[in-house]
């Protein structure tokens, strides 16, 4: 058996999400089952006939309501989102509990930490749900010391030009 590593794509320049996503579709090509649950992505690829042609192989969440930007919604708006991010954070925890894919991939929930929706700490007991041999994506700006330390292995994306 395989043992899972936690990747992480952080940092200021763009295309985190895509490698992420490339991840998942590579090992998709190769059987494996990826879950994919976006967070802080307004629509994400969540409203789009072209994520349904990736099932069953590949699954694709957002549990937030909103289209809109997380920190342009008004005050009470953001606490309702901030309690489907937190579901969305359970429905991550069940999916590495269960074993139920090869590949999660937690598409900007790096994000979630610097908003103050969820804690190092929080991320961390999600982490600690897996079984142990899935792989685990994560994405978003920050770098800190601590959210690095929950990874094997982290990429800083920085766009040069």
């Amino acid at each position: 058996m395989a043992e899972g590593k936690v990747y992480i794509y952080g940092g200021t320049g763009h295309g985190k999400s895509p490698a992420a996503i490339g991840c998942g579709l590579i090992a998709a090509a190769r059987g494996a089952q990826v879950v994919i649950i976006q967070f802080l992505k307004g629509k994400g690829l969540t409203e789009n006939d072209y994520q349904r042609r990736l099932e069953p192989e590949i699954k694709l969440f957002r549990f937030e309501k909103s289209d809109e930007d997380f920190v342009t919604l008004p005050k009470e708006k953001q606490e309702e989102e901030a309690r489907n991010i937190r579901n969305g954070l359970n429905y991550a925890k069940k999916v590495l509990n269960t074993g139920e894919c090869d590949m999660l991939i937690l598409d900007e929930v790096l994000g979630l930490i610097d908003n103050k929706i969820i804690t190092v700490e929080d991320l961390k007991n999600v982490l600690e749900s897996r079984d142990g041999e899935t792989d685990i994506i994560m994405t978003g700006i920050s770098l800190d010391k601590d959210v690095c330390a929950l990874a094997d292995y982290v990429s800083e994306i920085r766009t040069i030009k």
